[in-house]
This record gives structure tokens, sequence and C-alpha cells, in this order.
């Protein structure tokens, strides 16, 4: 029996993936687990799509397989086994390919979390997780690694994970090229957003979702109630009709003068424009129907795609990548990783640590800093 993953659009603004049978009737188990990532927990639409896919896949293999629910988890390891053997068959860059380690332990991450609520849902009993989990002490711990307090302390590790390599580390657009992007832009809309997205450092869903009153751009907006100074921005976590979403909820972000100057610029040009006029997202398309609505996360990329062929640069760049130039920027000119983290929004310090990372002429003259040695008298 075929499995699919499907979009149901709730509300205008309001939709998440499912995961549909054959005859297009919702898998009640799936449904129930996605409908809490998207209205319980609050995830992306985004995310629900990724998780209803994968789910989709897992769901497909226990049902051509003859297994329930309880059986595939006690068997997932041939699951996994068709994962590392299997050629991916959808189009994309990996099509014909096997899937890496790490995309399989992605896909076991969201089986896990399914199963998971699925028992506390009650939909299979919670002997499960025993097939997927093994309990682990810190008996072996040295003692300055264990926690304050006396006793073991026990944690649940997934039993089905691959080897996988480090992750690259994270390559950000280079000042030249964010230079070269300038020049090559075809209007202020577009030297907007490209400066917007390097001195602020936005997730382009949270550029995307901006909505002119969230931007104030005057050195005080107490008049608005506003008690944050300076020029500045809120990214403010909410449902778009772009899908546009901030991940990480609501905070502030101060803007340079080079932002302010393009967004002068852009709102005259954008007054050319009557169907824009009603609209009070901050980036709107303007030469392509339709007209005045707000740009969409593909549409950046495939015009930032376009740009970067145009600027003649020797590869394609992606807008998350300005987002690691601006950590990257900001730690190596003396940014405290605290005072990173907040202006990029991370839920954890942890996750701004990605960015510590020294580039190659850091690390030469790291070590030129050693100084020579003196080898008179060594010959």
């Amino acid at each position: 029996m075929a499995v699919y993953a499907l979009r149901v659009e709730l509300t205008e603004t309001l939709a998440y993936w499912t995961v549909v049978d054959e005859e297009w009737r919702p898998v009640a188990s799936a449904d129930s687990f996605l409908r809490h990532l998207r209205l319980g927990a609050d995830r992306a639409e985004g995310t629900t799509r990724t998780y209803a896919g994968d789910l989709a896949f897992y769901l497909r293999w226990c049902r051509d397989s003859g297994r329930d629910l309880p059986a595939g988890a006690r068997e997932l390891w041939m699951f996994v086994a068709m994962l590392r053997t299997t050629p991916v068959d959808r189009p994309g860059a990996g099509r014909g390919r096997a899937r890496g380690p790490g995309r399989i332990n992605h896909v076991l991450a969201v089986v896990r979390e399914f199963y998971k609520h699925a028992v506390a849902d009650g939909a299979v009993d919670a002997s499960v997780l025993a097939a997927l989990y093994e309990v682990g002490d810190d008996r072996h711990l040295p003692a300055e690694l264990r926690p304050e307090g006396s006793g073991l302390r026990y944690r649940a590790r997934p039993r089905h994970v691959q080897r996988a390599r480090r992750a690259a580390r994270p390559v950000p657009v280079r000042r030249d090229e964010a230079q070269a992007l300038l020049r090559a832009a075809a209007s202020w809309r577009d030297r907007f957003l490209l400066v917007l997205l390097w001195f602020c450092g936005l997730r382009v869903g949270e550029a995307l979702g901006l909505r002119r009153s969230d931007l104030h751009l005057v050195p005080t907006a107490a008049a608005q109630g506003c008690a944050v100074p300076g020029p500045h921005l809120h990214v403010v976590g909410r449902d778009n009709l772009n899908r546009a979403r901030a991940k990480s909820g609501d905070r502030a972000v101060p803007v340079r003068a080079e932002v302010l100057s393009c967004y002068d610029r852009y709102l005259c040009e954008r007054e050319a424009y009557p169907a824009a006029a009603d609209c009070d997202f901050v980036l709107v398309a303007l030469r392509r129907n339709p007209i005045g609505r707000p740009m969409s996360t593909d549409t950046v990329r495939k015009w930032l795609a376009a740009l970067s062929r145009r600027a003649e640069l020797d590869r394609v760049l992606t807008p998350h990548m300005f987002r690691h130039a601006t950590a990257t920027e900001l730690l190596a000119r003396g940014a405290s990783i605290d005072v990173v983290k907040e202006l990029l929004g991370h839920a954890s310090i942890r996750s701004t640590e990605a960015y510590l990372h020294p580039d190659d002429d850091a690390l030469r003259a790291a070590v030129d800093r050693l100084g020579p040695l003196d080898a008179r008298g060594a010959l």
C-alpha cells in the first residue's frame, strides 16, 4: 500500500504536512504526531514537511514488509540496512546514490520521535521504546565530568546510530563576494536584502517575514511604545502568507547606516508599483507577478544563485552563507560569543560555537607568532 506526504491547509497562513494512504486518508498515528509538531510544539511548517517525508518513507517500508509498528521498531536494523543499500529514487542531487550516515541518522531521529509521541498518545505500548533506546549510566565517567549529587545518573541512548564524519565547517560569504553581489544587483530592493543579510545575520525566513511595522529605523521608537534604543528591527515569530517563519521566537536586532540607506532607496523604488502599496511585508515581488506579494524562500534562493552567476563568482551562494559570514566577522572582530548568540537568535550557545572556526589566514598568523628558533651552532 502506498503512503504519501501531503500538505494540509488549516487557514490562509497556517498549514502542516501529514501522511496519507493511497486513498488519501490520513494515517492516524502519523497525523497525530505531525499535528502535534505544528500546533502543540509550534514547529515550522517546513519541519513538518521534512518529517512527513521521512515518516511516509518509514511507514511505507513497514507496510511493504508486512510489519506493524511494534515489529518495525524491533527490527529497525533491517530498515537501516535498506537505507544503507538502496539508492535514492526521488529527483534531486542524491538520486541514484545510497544515503549517507548523516541522512540516515536524521531519518532515524524522526522515527524515534514518532514512536515517543505514539507511546504518549496510547497508539503503541511503552515497551516499544526498549527496542529504540538503551539505558546507560555515568559510572565510568571521571569524577570531574559527573554532575553534582550522589548516585548514578541514567540516560537513554539511541540503539541505531550511524557513524558519521564530522561535518565540514561552515563556508561563509567573503567580503569581496558580498561587494561583487552589490555591484551586480539590479535594484535597491535586492541591495537592501543583501545588506540586511550581511549586517544582521538573519535567517532567510526571518528576513522574508519582516513587516514594515517591524522596522524601527529611527534614533528612538519610544512613540511607538518600543524601549529598544537606536535603529533596529524586530524579528517576530508569526505565521505568514509566504510561509516564512522566525525559527527562534522574537528578538530585536540593531542595524547599521548601510541598511537604513538602502531601505530608503528601496521605498522610493517601491512607490512606482501601486500593487505593493497595501502589502505590509518589507520584501515583495516588484518585477514578476504577482507584483506586491511577499517574496518566498525559494524565490530568494533562485535569485541569489542567478546573481552569483551575474557577479561572475566562482561558486553559487546561498542565503544561509550570509548568516555564517555575520557570525564569523563578529567573532573575528572581538564580539563575545554570548553577544553573537543573542544577535543570531540561537537557543543554545552550542549552536553559536559552530562559528568558532579560524580561517586559513588566522591559522598561519598563529604559527608565525611562535617566532623563530635560534639554530646557531646546531650544525
